[in-house]
């Protein structure tokens, strides 16, 4: 609640989804006059019935046609005042907006509007609606973090600054709010009947966006959901599996056959909602790997559910279509390996040394991002086939050109090479490190490859050394970056500067300008410091601070494992497996100890010990 013109105002609004309304309600401590009006750009008419409004309009390019209505319900007098509605000696005012466009509901769409406006659901009602739906998905995963109780009860604004000017001072429980904050972002910006989040989610600012609010596909779009098979919320993905299979999956084949002449299907480092393709933007437009990364989040769907039924119907052609175009589009260089390009190493440039001069370059053969994401692809579609069995053709195939790609190196300097020869770079400092894909979000480095392992940790050090980070989804990626080489002490520490350098009072990410992929990759970040797991394998507070203490639930581990953990000061003290299959797990703990469970008491290994698990059955642990 508020005071305004020394009225008191209590204010309740949400947004339904099952109703596909915006509901505000204001309850007033006296009677109170207003006006209401509707004004935006490019409408064709405004109507004014009794009691609400009615807009037609058009987008920002003419293209296509929308329109926007309210309905309005209150214990006061309503009168049409020309260009707007009065409303006189109001106590209660509640507002009901909806919008429809031609693009997403065809030509019936001002029909479908109405429809919803003329519902006649009691306000109470249908927040109680909303709050179910909401819930549904919210609950299932949960992380509480203690700290000063005070801190809780100062404004966002002011713990922000309270971390800005003292170095020193630690929030934990704005962490937990911020793991929160990403979840409510994810639920409310991408349900299965959407499309997918964009650059700013649903939160743009004006009619004609920062990068026209797309779908940047070299990093953006697939960090807008790097939380949510950990947070439990796999389903939010759905609306990203849904554009891909049905608009870029075809428009990309289109590109593939006529761009290349090449099989499968291609996206380069941007589309929209029309399906773009194509390469654009610059030479760094040319990276052809928009598709084959967003395929990885379709393996990893299946990772975290084990759903055989999704496999076969929902990820395999994605999956086989970005295979086929590697396999052709890869060619043969004088050593007999198989090249990619040209690309770029997204969106860097390196010196090339040409006589006594050094030439800044985009484009290059086989930047190691490339092998990266194009071993991931192939990698993952053998896997798919090795469980399907629909094309041991196409797989074997698959198996050979994997084993003729570049070896991934290291430089004189011990850092991993970002291109194919150790070139120097005019921006060491650079936001994107995409060379460490291999690492975050895949696995292909880890701590079976600790020379790799190593040198990721180095290049990490290099960029920060030389000013990187310095966008908030690039100081996101570093939280998980940390996160997966284990180390909890970065981690921390780059989430407190994402908190303190790339972070508005309301909890929006700025790149700057504000995008919403540094809010899904911080609050991934958070949950990557609490929970990894890989193959058969679940770690447990892997990457904690020391000033990490309280709890979580609900997370979700590779393999359909629901997981929570009991914490202090950074160390786990107890956490509990869900298994949704039968199976043999080994759980790794941040240091060696002793675990009781039904009875039975291990000494880990390292750190690590194996169990069975079955299926729906919860196991609870202890650890001293």
């Amino acid at each position: 609640g508020y005071v305004k013109g020394g009225v008191r105002v209590r204010e309740t609004a949400f947004c339904s989804h099952p109703k596909r309304l915006a509901a505000v309600r204001f309850e007033y401590s006296a009677p109170v006059s207003l006006k209401i009006a509707y004004k935006r750009e490019n409408l064709t008419s405004l109507e004014y019935p009794q009691d609400g409004f009615f807009a037609r309009g058009l987008t920002a390019k003419g293209e296509h046609a929308f329109a926007v209505g309210a309905r309005i319900e209150t214990d006061g007098a309503v009168s049409a005042c020309g260009e707007g509605i009065a409303v006189k000696n109001a106590k209660t005012l509640a507002l009901y907006l909806s919008a429809a466009t031609e693009f997403s509901l065809g030509e019936d769409f001002c029909a479908l509007l109405e429809k919803r406006l003329a519902l006649r659901t009691p306000f109470g009602d249908l927040l109680g609606e909303h709050v179910r739906d909401f819930t549904a998905f919210s609950r299932r995963s949960d992380l509480v973090l203690g700290g000063d109780p005070a801190l809780s009860r100062l404004p966002v604004g002011a713990r922000l600054e309270r971390l800005r000017n003292d170095p020193g001072a630690r929030d934990p429980a704005l962490a937990a709010l911020y793991f929160a904050f990403g979840k409510y972002l994810l639920i409310s910006s991408s349900r299965a009947d959407t499309l997918p989040a964009n650059l700013q989610g649903v939160w743009v600012e004006s009619l004609e966006n920062a990068w026209n609010a797309d779908y940047h596909t070299n990093i953006n779009l697939q960090m807008n959901y790097w939380q949510a098979e950990t947070a439990n919320l796999g389903e939010c993905c759905e609306a990203l599996f849904r554009y891909m299979n049905g608009t870029l999956l075809p428009a990309g084949a289109r590109v593939a056959r006529d761009s290349y002449g090449c099989r499968g299907s291609v996206v380069h480092h941007l589309s929209d909602i029309y399906g773009y393709a194509a390469p654009a933007d610059g030479l760094w437009g040319l990276w052809p790997h928009g598709a084959g990364w967003l395929s990885t989040h379709l393996w990893e769907h299946y990772l975290f559910t084990r759903d055989e039924s999704f496999l076969r119907g929902t990820a395999y052609d994605f999956m086989k279509a970005c295979a086929l175009f590697y396999m052709d589009y890869m060619f043969e260089d004088r050593g007999g390996r198989l090249i990619s390009g040209p690309s770029t190493s997204p969106e860097n440039r390196y010196y090339l040394p040409v006589g006594d001069e050094k030439r800044e370059m985009f484009l290059c053969f086989s930047p190691t991002m490339d092998i990266e994401i194009i071993s991931a692809v192939l990698r993952n579609y053998i896997d798919a086939e090795e469980i399907l069995g629909s094309d041991p053709g196409t797989r074997e195939a698959a198996r050979r050109a994997l084993s003729r790609m570049p070896a991934l190196t290291v430089g004189p300097d011990g850092r991993l090479n970002e291109w194919l020869e150790p070139y120097d770079e005019p921006e060491p400092g650079h936001r994107h490190i995409s060379h460490a894909f291999a690492l975050y979000p895949d696995h292909a480095i880890g701590p079976d490859t600790p020379e790799l392992l190593d040198a990721i940790r180095r290049t990490l050090e290099k960029r920060l050394s030389c000013g990187g980070g310095h966008t908030g989804w690039s100081r996101a990626w570093l939280i998980n970056l940390f996160a997966r080489l284990g180390d909890g002490g970065a981690a921390g520490e780059h989430l407190r500067l994402l908190l303190t350098r790339s972070t508005l009072p309301n909890l929006l990410d700025t790149h700057p300008p504000f995008q919403i992929d540094g809010n899904f990759g911080g609050a991934a970040g958070v949950g990557e410091m609490l929970l990894q797991s890989r193959n058969d394998e679940i770690s447990i507070c892997p990457a904690v601070p020391d000033w990490f203490s309280g709890s979580f639930r609900g997370f979700k581990a590779r393999g359909n494992v629901v997981v929570g953990a009991e914490i202090d000061r950074g160390r786990p003290t107890g956490f509990s497996l869900r298994a949704a299959f039968d199976g043999a797990y080994t759980v790794r703990l941040p240091r060696d100890g002793t675990v009781e469970f039904g009875g039975t008491k291990i000494s880990t290994d390292r750190g690590a010990f194996r169990v069975t698990l079955s299926a729906g059955r919860e196991t609870v642990f202890h650890v001293e």
